[in-house]
């Protein structure tokens, strides 16, 4: 781990970002104890119930993501229900280890925060359309690769990270924030065409899962108030349950341990060209992982240079991926699903989600578990999802009001990097005539608007005479 920690101060030796970079405590809550002890409060070490409690927590709010994109996987390549209850299994189980990586960072892997690895939602679909052009044996394969690339193209990634100041990584939190509500919405409402499609009932256990976490943040206090997310949930849970919303599967039908085996779906094949758009995602992934590293560090009172986790975090998403390839399912990769849910919560000791991953693989391995996992309702989760999620645009909003939008720079890397983000994100469609591997890139709202933020700001501060810093 020294040696790796070394080669990684070497490429990222800068430290005045961390002077640049102070997001004005956010998220620190002002806490006395995280301000006079010598550890850091990310790694604190809670008592046992409050580590199980808040794990759980943690576990409610992520577990959206992997059931969801079982379901889509399952759904669209008509998976029958073994195969699928086996990939709901394996799914979990790549989580929970890449979040037991992201928790402890073993020889240099793993960032040391409170991550929580999910399948992502873009690589779900790039995962798909490999699958359905070529077969899930490519698709498998093509993630394997991807993982590979990612150690690949690391050490030329990390000397990019200076490019990184806080104007960027705030237009980044807002498209994070608003694509993500975008996805888990239109979980809310369903399907466009189905029966049940923006069903009034759907849309209210939202709003009630929602209504419920804030008024227990403005209700409760200390310990109990860092539930209220849970507690919000649990609000639905029961809301729906008296609407009839609640259908629960046999739990206790089938096997009660489930083991996934490695390439469930035979050997993978190895196709350089049809892997290239999950391969050209993975750079996408590690601009969205540095965003939120950095912004997770700070929001978790990180001290140091928070650059040099970065390349710790792309470690270990290659890892998770790699394990989640050999296993079936897509890429698994740290999401911004974590910075809202440690910015709502206020928990950010890493042993929490060191639980969070040790319940995931519990989840995988009890099938119970996942059979009972799957009953609560989308429009819940969703809901809840969808409030943490916009937790992460107010943090960005508050990021940028410490920049000076006095200087035309500043101005127009916000201005140029929000229209390239929401374009695609507000207009689906936008790209549609472009060819198929363009629109994998420039449909990628995310992943546009940090990218062109990156290249404004880069024209305006790293070229030619600069203006003077006025920030304030």
């Amino acid at each position: 781990m020294n040696a790796k920690t070394d080669s990684d101060s070497k490429i990222v030796n800068d430290s005045k970002f961390n002077r640049d970079a102070k997001f004005d405590d956010v998220g620190r809550g002002g806490d006395p104890l995280s301000r006079a002890s010598d550890v850091d409060p990310v790694d604190e070490r809670l008592s046992p119930g409050a580590l199980l409690l808040y794990g759980l927590q943690h576990l409610l709010v992520m577990a959206a993501a992997p059931i969801t994109a079982v379901f889509l996987i399952s759904q669209a390549l008509d998976f029958p229900t073994e195969t699928a209850t086996a990939l709901m299994s394996a799914t979990f189980l790549a989580c929970g280890v890449g979040t037991l990586l992201q928790t402890f960072g073993p020889l240099g892997i793993g960032a040391r925060l409170p991550f929580v690895q999910v399948p992502g939602g873009a690589p779900i679909v790039i995962f798909l359309t490999i699958a359905q052009t070529t077969d899930i044996q490519t698709a498998v394969g093509a993630v394997i690769l991807t993982a590979l690339c990612y150690f690949l193209v690391l050490p030329f990634f990390t000397r990019l990270l200076r490019f990184f100041p806080p104007i960027v990584i705030g237009t980044m939190l807002l498209l994070v924030a608003v694509n993500l509500i975008r996805i888990f919405g239109s979980l809310i409402i369903g399907r466009p065409g189905s029966d049940d499609y923006a069903a009034p009932l759907q849309i209210l256990l939202a709003l009630a899962t929602m209504g419920g976490i804030v008024l227990f943040a403005r209700l409760l206090s200390g310990a109990w108030q860092r539930i209220s997310v849970m507690l919000g949930l649990v609000v639905g849970v029961l809301v729906a349950a008296v609407a009839g919303e609640m259908h629960f599967m046999p739990i206790m039908d089938g096997p009660l341990i489930a083991l996934p085996t490695p390439f469930p779906f035979g050997m993978p094949h190895f196709d350089l060209f049809a892997s290239l758009p999950l391969i050209i995602f993975s750079v996408i992934a590690m601009t969205e992982a540095t965003g939120q590293t950095l912004a997770t560090a700070d929001i978790v009172g990180k001290r140091g240079d928070a650059r040099l986790l970065v390349p710790r975090n792309i470690r270990a998403d290659a890892v998770g991926s790699l394990l989640g390839g050999c296993l079936g399912t897509s890429l698994i990769i740290t999401s911004g699903e974590n910075i809202g849910i440690v910015r709502t919560t206020g928990v950010r000791s890493r042993y929490v989600t060191a639980v969070t991953g040790t319940l995931l693989i519990l989840l995988a391995l009890f099938a119970p578990l996942g059979r009972l996992a799957a009953t609560l309702p989308n429009a819940v989760v969703a809901g809840t999802a969808v409030i943490v999620f916009a937790v992460i645009g107010v943090m960005g909003v508050n990021l940028l009001r410490r920049v000076d939008f006095d200087r035309q720079g500043n101005l127009f890397t916000l201005a140029a990097g929000l229209a390239m983000g929401l374009l695609p994100i507000l207009v689906p469609d936008f790209y549609s005539a472009f060819p198929a591997s363009l629109q994998i890139v420039l449909g990628n709202g995310l992943a546009m608007g940090t990218v062109t933020a990156v290249l404004v700001n880069l024209l305006f501060h790293h070229t030619g005479a600069t203006e003077p810093s006025r920030e304030r």
